[in-house]
């Protein structure tokens, strides 16, 4: 694969939504499981550090959960609570800060894809706004009015805890079918009462958790707010089935205090709607006028689930036509998943033009902290 293109647009500074990064390279998160009992260590802050010293403009972590029993679906996905793992992360900051990198926790509650199973001693049960799992089952008592004002609260205190430990920006996870994302859906939120009803209706609690979020880190510390229309069980789910349900959906979250969009697709090329070839993020750009983040595949030439489904990795791909959406401003970040995983160096090979020397992402690199 060889970089036929420039690349400047993605070296390009950026300023909006109240950050400023030196280029448009976003990390994207990506849960990795290697912080045991919640807790990341050296070795979690020497894996951001070496994406920050190869020039990623913005780091945004793995999903970190917040302060509630049944938050985490996983036993070694790093908590964002507690003294010893928020020390963990202050560290992770430092060291990132001293490679010239910025950097943003991504705070999330996993609500029903949490599995009893795997936490066999623990009394938490799984939570969601009507107490189904993705596929609609019953799995728990449906979230009461006490509950919700708890978690809310807990994001909250995560994102002032963020501000506080020296973090530059927040994002809020609310995709893939996770507990913000349960209550946009009406598959798993069938609730009647003011957390329910219609689309519009079934955002009033990711609007809670956002006024929360802003009111704890102030007006100037960026919020950025990931939402997807896909679900993990369900790739052609659909919030929104047109623009003009999708305006209605982000206007309340813009609203609530959104600087930034992070608009979760698997493959960045695709149109989200007929008629138009903008993607989710650039749609969004357009209805919001907030900056947007785009996502999916990018610099591989397959999507993430195709190793699972095939046991598929990725070649490197052209970013050609990447380049010439960020250049009409299409959207205005570019996250970077898989590609940066297997490759610390993705950003400064792109830079400088050593498309040689890109890695592909196998397996193998889910295996360690490279």
């Amino acid at each position: 694969m060889t970089l036929s293109k420039t690349t400047a647009p993605l070296f390009r500074p950026f300023e909006g939504g109240r950050l400023k990064l030196d280029n448009r390279i976003v990390m994207a998160p990506m849960t990795r499981s290697y912080s045991p009992n919640g807790v990341p260590g050296p070795d979690v802050a020497g894996y951001y550090r070496r994406r920050a010293e190869n020039g990623v403009g913005l780091i945004i972590t793995e999903g970190t959960v917040i302060n509630h029993p049944a938050s985490a679906a996983d036993h070694n996905v790093p908590h964002f609570y507690g003294e010893e793992a928020l020390e963990g992360w202050a560290r992770v900051v430092r060291e990132v800060h001293e490679a010239g990198g910025k950097i943003a926790p991504q705070i999330w509650h996993t609500g029903t894809a949490r599995e009893r199973k795997k936490f066999p001693d623990s009394n938490a049960d799984p939570i969601g706004p009507s107490g189904l799992s993705l596929t609609g089952e019953p799995v728990s008592e449906p979230m009461t009015a006490l509950e919700i004002r708890g978690i809310v609260q807990a994001y909250a205190q995560a994102a002032a805890d963020a501000k506080r430990i020296g973090f530059d920006a927040v994002e809020i996870h609310g995709a893939h079918g996770y507990l913000i994302d349960q209550f946009f859906w009406d598959v798993t939120n069938k609730r009647t009462d003011e957390y329910g009803g219609d689309l519009i209706g079934r955002t009033r609690f990711a609007v809670e958790v956002i006024e929360a979020v802003r009111a704890a880190v102030g007006p100037d510390f960026p919020v950025i707010f990931r939402y997807s229309q896909w679900k993990s069980v369900n790739y052609d789910a659909k919030l929104a089935a047109n623009p003009e349900e999708l305006e209605r959906f982000l206007s309340r979250l813009s609203a609530a205090g959104v600087d930034i969009f992070h608009a979760s697709t698997r493959r960045f090329w695709e149109p989200e709607f007929e008629g138009s070839d903008l993607n989710l993020a650039g749609w969004t750009r357009k209805l919001t006028g907030k900056p947007a983040i785009t996502v999916g595949s990018v610099g591989l030439d397959s999507d993430v689930t195709s190793l699972f489904t095939e046991g598929k990795g990725g070649q490197p791909a052209s970013i050609d036509s990447l380049i010439e959406r960020l250049e009409r401003g299409e959207f205005d970040l570019v996250a970077v998943g898989r590609a940066l995983l297997s490759d610390p160096a993705w950003a400064a090979k792109i830079r400088e033009d050593r498309s040689e020397e890109l890695k592909p992402f196998t397996r193998e690199a889910l295996a360690t902290l490279s």
